[in-house]
């Protein structure tokens, strides 16, 4: 079983219920947040759909500077509907599958860096980067929304099982 054999079942899953906390982003409660240190619900529903579009980076490029020497330091987006929220995502996820796809089992070990000014931050196997700062990074956010929608009085969708507004 290679790479893409392997990854697209649960990559698929995992951004199909990533998409259905996104269907439920309020937007009249985009600027809502836990606490004064928490980012908002519009924040968190941006980044998530901003990260399945990290994937053909790093499965692709050696590194990833988030503020490169003369450019434009990263900023996640700031969408203000659900629908760029989820075209965006869509997009991203789309452009995420072709790139897993398209990976070579040789590549896997091959490393990837995180760069900040151009010193490396981290660096890690593409495989490993891949399942980091795509899918386990993408569950965290979801977690934290779930809990924004929680205390907003959004209904939690069923994640892995039944939540207590749906049985799944």
């Amino acid at each position: 079983m290679n790479f893409a054999q392997m990854t697209l079942p649960e990559f698929e899953h995992e951004m199909a219920t990533t998409r259905k906390m996104l269907e439920r982003v309020p937007e009249d409660k985009l600027d809502w947040k836990a606490h004064t240190r928490s980012n908002t619900i519009g924040w968190n529903a941006c980044h998530l759909a901003e990260i399945p579009g990290w994937a053909p980076n790093i499965l692709t490029q050696a590194f990833w500077d988030m503020n490169p020497e003369g450019g434009t330091p990263y900023k996640t987006p700031d969408l203000r509907s659900r629908r760029a929220i989820l075209d965006m995502f869509d997009a991203n996820v789309s452009e995420a599958k072709k790139a897993i796809a398209g990976m070579k089992d040789a590549a896997l070990m091959q490393a990837w860096q995180l760069r900040d000014h151009g010193t490396v931050v981290l660096e890690m196997p593409r495989a490993a980067a891949f399942r980091t700062w795509v899918i386990s990074h993408a569950i965290h956010h979801r977690a934290i929304l779930s809990v924004y929608f929680r205390l907003t009085g959004v209904p939690v969708p069923a994640i892995y099982g039944p939540s207590g507004d749906e049985q799944g």
